[in-house]
């Protein structure tokens, strides 16, 4: 499984709104995917994230969870990394990708 995504309309400072996600490779039998934000810059800052039922689409839309959203210091740029984690109808793990983007606030 692999994922990528921007921040698209992403506003600064805890837009609660999920970014735009593609996803792809998913397991035949995902039944869910759970997906979390951790800033690398900032470790012990918890953005959270969400969990959606997964009906095999591609395209996860902007604000389909609600979570914290990017907010560095004024004039910095920090990488955050956007973890999926696919399961199964019984909960097992079925599948686990990651991606990272640096997000900058002027």
């Amino acid at each position: 499984m692999s994922l990528s995504f921007e921040w698209g309309p992403t506003k600064a400072c805890f837009d609660p709104k999920s970014p735009p996600i593609h996803l792809s490779d998913v397991p035949e039998k995902a039944a869910r995917i759970d997906f979390v934000l951790h800033d690398l810059d900032a470790p012990d800052f918890h953005h959270g994230g969400g969990s959606l039922r997964y009906h095999g689409r591609a395209e996860v839309p902007y604000g389909a969870f609600r979570y914290k959203g990017p907010c560095p210091p004024e004039g910095t740029r920090h990488t955050y990394e956007l973890v999926a984690t696919a399961h199964g109808a019984g909960g097992e793990v079925l599948a686990t990708a990651m991606a990272r983007q640096p997000y900058s606030r002027p």
